[in-house]
């Protein structure tokens, strides 16, 4: 698998107003370089020692970092000092927990609201009415830019079932838009990944997280 022509063949057909995010968990630096060479900017990864450890391989070579895993509370310091955008914070101890840590580093940390739609129960993830409370209160969360969304579709080869989840979180998102129009850096919905991100593009996505496309199958 050429990673460089998946590269450039998703940024031909990618719309210009959406972000990929090539998800490199699991994929060796040699992958990340070529990505890099191909002009690709942005790279998502899920483990905090992984991240951490690619991230200071690669410093100095204007990587945008987004975190898109599940972060424990031990993990923050692998993980807030150098990503750009965390984009699952899953749990309000976890919220809690990172504008700890921004109050202690004099860090305001970009995050996106996990929310949970899909089928599956052991998807992480806050409900709709979770996320309104904590937008509620969001000025007690001084160290936390809020900038959107993530969300992830049931995992099924149903069309009309990613249709419907994507359609619910967008729906949120447009709601959200309109009733904190204060909150101006919210306006990120990460949703879509190698599977649906097609979909995803018609449902507002200004970011998409693309790993298997790039980079083929998992290495272990």
């Amino acid at each position: 698998m050429s990673v460089t022509r998946n590269i450039i063949d998703l940024h031909k057909e990618l719309p210009p107003h959406v972000k990929l995010v090539a998800v490199s968990k699991f994929h060796p630096l040699e992958s990340i370089e070529e990505a890099l060479a191909a002009g690709q900017k942005v790279f998502g990864e899920n483990r905090p020692q992984e991240f951490e450890k690619k991230v200071l391989a690669l410093q100095g070579r204007g990587i945008e970092w987004h975190f898109i895993g599940h972060l424990q509370t031990n993990k923050l310091k692998m993980v807030l000092p150098y990503a750009d955008l965390v984009e699952s914070v899953d749990s309000e101890h976890l919220l809690s927990a990172i504008n700890d840590w921004g109050a202690k580093a004099g860090k305001t940390v970009n995050v996106l609201l996990e929310l949970h739609v899909a089928a599956e129960e052991t998807k992480q993830g806050f409900y709709e009415e979770e996320i309104l409370d904590i937008l509620f209160r969001a000025s007690s969360f001084k160290y936390i830019r809020f900038c959107g969304l993530m969300g992830m579709a049931t995992n099924t080869d149903k069309e009309e079932d990613i249709r419907a989840d994507f359609a619910r979180i967008k729906a949120f998102y447009d709601y959200l838009r309109d009733l904190f129009p204060e909150y101006e850096d919210f306006r990120e919905l990460s949703i879509g990944m190698s599977s649906d991100w097609r979909i995803a593009i018609d449902y507002g996505a200004t970011i998409v997280r693309i790993g298997t496309s790039i980079f083929g199958e998992r290495e272990y």
